[in-house]
């Protein structure tokens, strides 16, 4: 498995957009054959800062999700309401068995 972390921070006032078009995304997400968990995360002490959790089973699965209509209209969508560029970090899972 792997898991990529997306730390984003949103502009001031923009967070219930910036919610609202991540989750339609999300959901869709979670549809993917090749993902295997997809999570907003906000940060309890900054409503603005939030983690994008997205578990992928192949490494592989992170093309094929970012060629998905629901991701583009996502990434066009958010752009704009984004503090600074989001960051995106790439794990491992080896708790499993077959980490490709």
């Amino acid at each position: 498995m792997l898991i990529i972390n997306v730390d984003i921070r949103v502009k001031t006032g923009m967070k219930d957009e910036f919610v609202r078009a991540t989750r339609i995304n999300v959901d869709l997400s979670r549809c993917e054959p090749s993902i295997a968990a997809f999570d907003l995360l906000v940060d309890p002490s900054d409503d603005h800062h939030f983690l994008l959790v997205e578990t992928y089973k192949t490494v592989d699965a992170p093309a094929a999700h970012k060629a998905t209509a629901h991701y583009l209209a996502w990434r066009d969508a958010v752009e704009p309401l984004m503090h600074i560029p989001r960051v995106s970090a790439k794990w491992n899972d080896v708790s499993v068995a077959n980490v490709e």
